[in-house]
């Protein structure tokens, strides 16, 4: 019962998040981080708070990630020629990799690095929220990559349009997949999208969801990475596949073969978002200033790097092959 003191100030958070996100143009997710980190700075909640905090980062965060999965159809995969999906592919695993190769010119650490590139590749704060645990990261990192790759994002709703249209002159259909291949979440998608046109903003969606179903087969490719690095197979086979990772794999045939009705689905969906504004709000709870005067300047670095390669890997992928 001790928790519920840590677990109410996570909801008053992610309250405040939710309903700021109605008026500014951040989502909800990104500013459970920025009130938890300004609250947990400012007033130091400790003592009775400390538990519930520690239940909603981890415990709650797990229960988001294992509903996420119903946000996936893979049937999504036939409206999508293969051209398109090899592109899709190809850059999410440039975007991955070169994260690596940014850390060591950068000097930040590795497995943060990696986050960002999973945050800007796949689907921002719920491909960081799902992989977090098998990677191996603290909050500070965790935090700190979902505020970077969000921020990163918001920008991108502007500037994706701009690059494929003027700077590019691309048809509004390949827009759409530039768009829906470099930014981070469905919302930024959606609005960059349907900002240009119509067709530019449903290819866009089509393309995003194509990039979130990547996160399913990334999971079990890092479990496979983080679990050789390891040594000890038996020990490593329990702690990086957590029954959340379970929950996210069978969730996702719900929506792909029917086993739920619409509504159901949505409900879900729903329940798994606001879990995790309420995780994120316990994140940024623990995240101290300290950690963001040492990395934030060097992770948002690295994270223009990132985004940087992958909005030019996909613009010549998409000029050469679709053109």
């Amino acid at each position: 019962m001790k928790s519920i003191y840590g677990i109410g100030l996570c909801f008053v958070v992610a309250l405040m998040a939710v309903l700021l996100s109605s008026f500014l143009p951040v989502g909800s997710v990104v500013l459970a981080i920025l009130l938890g980190v300004t609250v947990g700075n400012v007033f130091k909640p400790g003592g009775l708070f400390a538990e519930g905090i520690v239940f909603s980062e981890k415990r709650i965060l797990a229960f988001a990630v294992g509903l996420m999965g119903v946000n996936l159809n893979f049937m999504i995969l036939k409206e999508l020629g293969l051209a398109s999906i090899l592109i899709i592919i190809s850059a999410m695993v440039v975007t991955i990799t070169s994260s690596i190769l940014f850390s060591k010119f950068f000097g930040l650490d590795r497995k943060f690095a990696l986050l960002l590139g999973i945050g800007n590749g796949i689907c921002g704060s719920s491909a960081i929220a799902a992989t977090k645990d098998i990677i191996g990261v603290d909050e500070e990192e965790v935090g700190l990559s979902v505020a970077i790759v969000n921020f990163l994002g918001t920008i991108g709703i502007f500037l994706l349009p701009f690059i494929g249209t003027v700077v590019l002159r691309f048809s509004e259909v390949n827009t759409g997949l530039l768009i829906g291949n470099t930014l981070q979440a469905v919302g930024q998608v959606v609005a960059s999208g349907f900002a240009v046109g119509e067709s530019t903003g449903q290819i866009a969606t089509i393309v995003k969801m194509t990039r979130v179903l990547m996160l399913t087969p990334v999971i079990f490719i890092l479990i496979a990475i983080f679990s050789q690095s390891s040594g000890k197979a038996g020990a490593v086979k329990k702690k990086t596949v957590p029954l959340f990772i379970v929950g996210f794999v069978l969730f996702s045939l719900v929506p792909t073969f029917n086993l739920l009705p619409e509504n159901v689905i949505h409900i879900i969906s729903k329940i798994s978002h606001y879990a995790l504004i309420l995780a994120m709000a316990g994140i940024g709870l623990r995240i101290k200033f300290t950690s963001i005067l040492r990395d934030g300047r060097t992770a948002l670095l690295v994270g223009v790097s990132i985004f940087s390669l992958q909005i030019v890997f996909s613009s010549v992928l998409i000029y050469l092959f679709l053109r």
